[in-house]
């Protein structure tokens, strides 16, 4: 049994939970086999995330990728929040790989988060990635934290956003970017 495994066996045993029971036999593999892999963005890296797909491109106009759907586990809680991510950005001779966007943003989501860091570091990436004149970032999540217990509202949205460069010393890119994702 790995280290993992016995923790999760010791915290069912700790909720007054018969850990020997059919139901149960497997759930601390089980569990720290899925908590592996929800916050395997620790193990992964910028460089290792976009492999090179950072294509030269005379496009200086704007591109906005939208609706990145995301999972992630709150720092505070360990409890998931889920929502889509909108990013948009100026190329400034490189653009990057489409599916690209959506594995940034997986590599800050697989991690114990707050939705303000992760929506900074998603940003901070692509500028580092492509080197882009501006990039705006926007992510609206809904936590099970504030849905499960606590406040228990069930119809609440957190919408988080941050904007680099053009996009935030260009009031009309600015407005151009959430026109676009607007329509959707």
């Amino acid at each position: 049994m790995s280290k993992l495994e016995s923790l999760y066996h010791d915290v069912l045993s700790e909720l007054g939970e018969d850990v020997e029971r059919e139901g149960l036999l497997d759930t601390p593999k089980r569990a720290a086999k899925a908590m592996q892999f929800l916050t395997s963005g620790y193990d992964m890296d910028l460089q290792e995330v976009v492999n090179g797909a950072v294509f030269t491109s005379d496009n200086d106009e704007m591109v906005v990728v939208q609706g990145i759907e995301f999972y992630s586990l709150c720092e505070h809680h360990t409890l998931p929040f889920l929502g889509r991510c909108h990013i948009g950005y100026l190329p400034s001779g490189k653009v990057l790989g489409l599916s690209k966007f959506a594995r940034i943003v997986d590599m800050f989501a697989r991690r114990l988060q707050i939705q303000e860091n992760m929506t900074k570091q998603i940003a901070d990436a692509v500028i580092e990635a492509t080197d882009c004149r501006g990039v705006g970032v926007i992510v609206e999540a809904q936590h099970m934290c504030m849905m499960m217990r606590g406040v228990q509202k069930q119809n609440s949205m957190m919408r988080t956003s941050v904007m680099r460069g053009a996009f935030r010393e260009d009031q009309a890119t600015r407005q151009e970017f959430m026109g676009l994702i607007d329509k959707a």
